[in-house]
């Protein structure tokens, strides 16, 4: 037996907020937003080539984050060279945290705090 993996989890406070921004970042649109029993809703992002049905769901939370992300994304952009993508990003809202010269990455934080990396080009 095996799992799947169907969605990457993103604690938001502002969910709206974040949607805007991770949709921008993948140039993608809402696959469906939903609301728990107590009236929070959720949102699911596609994303991701060759992902299958795998989302990015922002799911509300009442906290600010802290402390630094146990899991978080690396991206690789498709069309322009690290650079050009990290300074879009940036426009787009996101922070950057570490671009160490000795590593072939640059540290981000999305409007919320949340970190991922942004690599080279692949291929």
């Amino acid at each position: 037996m095996t799992s799947d993996v169907v969605a990457v989890a993103v604690d938001c406070c502002d969910v709206e907020k974040m949607t805007i921004f991770w949709s921008a970042v993948f140039g993608s649109g809402v696959v469906d937003r939903w609301c728990d029993a107590r009236g929070k809703e959720y949102v699911e992002l596609g994303f991701g080539k060759g992902m299958g049905d795998v989302v990015l769901l922002l799911q509300p939370v009442g906290q600010k984050k802290v402390g630094k992300n146990r899991l978080h994304l690396d991206l690789a952009p498709t069309n322009t060279t690290q650079g050009d993508e990290v300074a879009r990003l940036v426009d787009l809202g996101a922070v950057e945290l570490a671009d160490d010269q000795d590593q072939p990455w640059v540290v981000l934080a999305d409007p919320e705090g949340n970190e991922f990396c942004v690599l080279p080009p692949r291929g």
